[in-house]
């Protein structure tokens, strides 16, 4: 493990967002779906994630989410990713979306 000092930690900008748009990936390598997710202020992001094995589009719509917002855009075969949301990596790489126990607003920050 690489330690990080608290410096570094404060560089990461977390945010609350919900899913707008959910739609299956066909041009990734990887199964993946395409994500709209809104950030309040912050704006809406489009991104890619790797999470087909434990949801369906349908079901993402309306989730909030926990998502890195602060990295440079990142060329995903088709579309320019604006958020890395984060999951738990479980067994055979089914990944477990990070979720807020209740219903927030969008944009708060996780620290």
């Amino acid at each position: 493990m690489n330690e990080i000092n608290w410096n570094d930690f404060q560089k990461i900008d977390m945010r609350i967002g919900t899913v707008i748009s959910a739609e299956n990936f066909k041009e990734a390598k990887k199964p993946a779906y395409k994500l709209i997710v809104d950030f309040g202020e912050f704006g809406k992001r489009k991104t890619s994630a790797q999470i087909t094995k434990r949801y369906k589009p349908e079901n993402l719509i309306g989730k909030q989410v926990v998502a890195v917002i602060n990295f440079p855009p990142k060329q995903i075969a088709n579309i320019m990713s604006e958020c890395l949301i984060l999951g738990a990596v479980g067994n055979d790489n089914d990944i477990i979306l990070i979720q807020p126990e209740n219903t927030i607003e969008n944009g708060l920050k996780i620290g």
